[in-house]
């Protein structure tokens, strides 16, 4: 048999590279540069959104006696999620469903004594709003964060933030990327607004962080080794 040791690539050999066409690259870059800019006015805008709607959510959540459950589905499940635990990391106490999983039993964790914050960038995403149909039968509140004020999400829920963005940032304007970065940015608005209104402290903030290096730092112990 024909040896075959000398077709075989060394670990020094580096693997040839294909070019990319330079006109290919720029427009790329383009398109990057177009998406941060894209999304940052997504961000701006929402400051003059911050009307009497999110006061009366502010409110609620304040007022809350039990958890603020947070539920979503695909892109805005995730972001609904990291706000869930940026709340729960800042003095708010919450919990994430997934809005799948809520229609497969996990619904009955949902007590009258909370509130519901519920995520779809169109409003009609139908596990969510098959959650929130059940919740309004139950007479337990609903915040929708949503771009459709219109939509069947918002006109179930009691309470709708406006995270509405005029395109999204990809070049096809079809992945979900200014809306959920709006998303995420009204859920940070929220939490720091409940910083302020629960008092909560950088004491408080290191109860909750005493492991890594940001616990050590709150807690006086230095650097991690």
């Amino acid at each position: 048999m024909p040896n075959r040791a000398g077709t075989h690539r060394t670990a020094e050999q580096p693997r040839p590279r294909t070019e990319l066409p330079q006109e290919l690259v720029m427009r790329g870059l383009a398109a990057a540069r177009t998406a941060i800019e894209t999304e940052a006015a997504a961000v701006s805008a929402l400051a003059g959104r911050l009307d009497g709607v999110f006061l009366d959510v502010l409110t609620a959540v304040a007022r809350c006696e039990g958890h603020l459950v947070v539920t979503g589905l695909g892109k805005s499940g995730l972001v609904g999620r990291k706000i869930a635990a940026t709340l729960a990391s800042t003095g708010t106490p919450a919990t994430f469903i997934h809005a799948g999983d809520a229609l497969h039993g996990d619904s009955g964790a949902v007590t009258s004594r909370d509130l519901v914050l519920a995520l779809s960038a169109s409003g009609e995403t139908a596990e969510v709003c098959a959650f929130a149909r059940m919740l309004a039968e139950r007479k337990i509140p609903v915040i929708a964060m949503t771009g459709g004020e219109e939509s069947t999400l918002a006109r179930l829920s009691t309470y709708t933030l406006d995270t509405m963005v005029l395109r999204e940032a990809d070049p096809l304007n079809l992945a979900p990327t200014a809306s959920t970065t709006a998303a995420l940015v009204m859920g940070d608005a929220l939490a720091c607004a409940l910083v302020v209104l629960r008092e909560f402290t950088q004491h408080d903030f290191a109860r909750f962080h005493p492991s890594g290096a940001l616990g050590r730092k709150l807690l006086g112990l230095g650097e991690e080794a």
